[in-house]
């Protein structure tokens, strides 16, 4: 684990790089050196409560998304491409996916017209993802 954090905090590189706080579960790998690690290159590490399996429920159910609604469908050619996904998705998610959560609303909802004029289709990655609306 002590190379995975000198990987990740690396200087020119690192996923970490910039990051202040990282949120850890209680998991044994993450051991007291791995912890320091981290501390020494500027990353607060957060630990979970013990027995609270429901803490991290929000960010598994959106990840539960991601897999199902686009990365079961669309192959990352890299990582450049990864996050060229996750950015779509997340627009997506964001402006023209009802959820069930909020009586099946967007959650930032773009101006549309009501009730007039032709239906559009707005496709991402595409086609993966689709989202029907009038013209304005």
């Amino acid at each position: 684990m002590k190379n995975v954090v000198r990987g990740l905090t690396d200087a020119f590189d690192g996923f970490l790089l910039g990051i202040k706080y990282l949120i850890l579960d209680r998991d044994p790998v993450f051991t007291k050196g791995v912890r320091q690690m981290l501390g020494e290159e500027g990353v607060k590490v957060v630990r979970l409560p013990a027995r609270s399996p429901n803490l991290n429920a929000f960010a598994e159910r959106f990840v539960g998304s991601v897999r199902r609604e686009c990365l079961s469908k669309v192959i990352p050619l890299g990582e450049r491409h990864l996050r060229r996904i996750l950015l779509e998705y997340i627009a997506h998610y964001h402006t023209e996916r009802p959820h069930q959560g909020v009586g099946n609303r967007l959650l930032e909802p773009v101006a549309t017209a009501n009730g007039v004029g032709p239906i559009l289709c707005t496709e991402r990655l595409g086609g993966v993802l689709k989202f029907y609306s009038r013209a304005a």
